[in-house]
């Protein structure tokens, strides 16, 4: 983790952008902070993803959106079986820099939470999109997913928002 915030530091510091290695076309893109961006997933402009899968998407948050909280010591998740309204926290993240809430990119019933980041939170640092998924959610309205960003959308608007700091 550490090498990971050293060279995510200097990447800023000297202005290295993926932009200039165009020989990085696999399953996944880099923003100009090495954060993955993987492609096939939705993102929300407050850095939250979603994978669609039949009738269940499961919500996460991206590895930009991590990477710039830190190192995560608790999460605050919902009960299952509650709504999840697009646009409306349903919980929190805790890092050693601060609070961050959480919010739905769709809404939808929730099915199932990650049990998991009870205990170890830090899932969210080392495995955003896999073991650090947040809710799994049956959508309500699945043409919400259509108002999401995808994989260079949202790689452009994480550039963006950190070249605005």
């Amino acid at each position: 983790m550490a090498l990971r915030m050293w060279a995510s530091s200097t990447a800023n510091a000297l202005k290295i952008s993926s932009a200039s290695r165009p020989h990085f076309t696999s399953a996944f893109s880099l923003s100009r902070c090495f954060s993955t961006v993987l492609d096939g997933l939705k993102y929300a402009t407050s850095h939250e993803w979603v994978k669609h899968e039949g009738s269940i998407a499961t919500i996460g948050i991206s590895d930009h959106a991590q990477d710039h909280l830190g190192e995560v010591v608790f999460v605050d998740l919902p009960e299952p079986n509650g709504q999840a309204s697009k646009g409306s926290s349903f919980g929190a993240v805790e890092s050693v820099k601060a609070t961050s809430d959480i919010y739905s990119p769709i809404s939808g019933e929730i099915v199932e939470v990650n049990s998991k980041l009870t205990e170890t939170p830090g899932l969210i640092n080392t495995s955003p999109y896999e073991d650090g998924w947040l809710i799994k959610i049956k959508p309500s309205n699945p043409s919400e997913l259509d108002s999401l960003l995808g994989s260079k959308e949202y790689t452009k608007h994480c550039e963006e928002e950190d070249a605005s700091h």
